[in-house]
């Protein structure tokens, strides 16, 4: 069965510390931890290490470097420095650049800055973005040519984009490091309306099994036991669980029943 990780989103506004404290008490495997250039600190990365220590708990991916005409490389640098130093395996990355070129540039400007770190830096792709679909952002990975670019996979993304899944099938392993997961209803935002893209994208996600994403048919075009980062962002997983511990043991366990009963069913197809 697939590892699992807590992502930052689930917990926005959190102090990374306390993201890995509750990831931990929650029985995630992994943890992702976000990380703002303009306000992460050496003491920040001094708890977060001694947090991590006392967890065990490896870093799967830090977020976000978001590609902004008033972002520099030297910000995004920091974001990558950061999770070099937490020995984080992935840096999530997403455009707002019109110029696909532009993207392509700046992302292999970072992967070559993540060289020798351990750290695969991850182009996520949504309507949200200038980078609206999957076959956008393989385009862009193309043209970076470079071994640390890989593509990073959400279901909720998938569907609001129409990226159909056997894309996602086809593609190389390699590509593909790991993944988020979440489900989410199947009423689509107005494709103009970005403030209600981006409402369904931080506030109306679901828990795996609860919506009507195709997970099931998605999870098989995966590559096999990839991690996945559950990206549930949610205002009523929000209002229900204040407590943010309790909030990551009824992901952590409704993510695993999914998990599980999927194993069986692709088990019992088998026979």
């Amino acid at each position: 069965m697939n590892r699992i990780s807590l992502a930052s989103g689930v917990m926005p506004d959190t102090p990374a510390p306390d993201v890995v404290r509750a990831a931990a008490a929650g029985g995630f495997d992994m943890v992702g931890l976000w990380v703002e250039p303009g306000e992460w600190t050496a003491a920040d990365t001094r708890e977060t290490r001694s947090a991590l220590a006392s967890s065990g708990l490896p870093v799967l991916d830090v977020e976000v470097i978001w590609l902004r005409p008033d972002r520099s490389l030297d910000d995004h640098r920091i974001v990558l420095d950061v999770g070099a130093e937490l020995a984080a395996a992935n840096a999530l990355c997403v455009s707002s650049l019109t110029d696909p070129g532009e993207t392509a540039a700046q992302l292999r400007a970072l992967c070559e800055h993540a060289e020798g770190t351990g750290m695969r830096v991850a182009l996520e792709f949504g309507i949200f973005t200038e980078v609206r679909t999957g076959a956008d952002a393989l385009s862009i990975i193309d043209a970076v040519d470079h071994p640390l670019a890989a593509l990073l996979i959400d279901p909720i993304h998938v569907d609001r984009s129409d990226t159909p899944i056997e894309l996602i099938r086809s593609l190389d392993p390699h590509l593909v490091p790991y993944a988020q997961f979440c489900d989410a209803r199947a009423a689509r935002p107005p494709a103009g309306d970005f403030d209600a893209i981006i409402v369904d994208a931080i506030d109306l996600r679901e828990q795996c099994g609860a919506g009507a994403l195709p997970l099931r048919d998605l999870h098989a075009a995966l590559p096999p036991d990839i991690p996945l980062s559950i990206e549930l962002r949610s205002r009523q997983l929000r209002e229900t669980y204040p407590d943010l511990h309790e909030r990551a043991r009824a992901v952590a366990a409704a993510t695993r029943q999914w998990l599980e009963r999927n194993e069986q069913q692709q088990g019992s197809k088998a026979k």
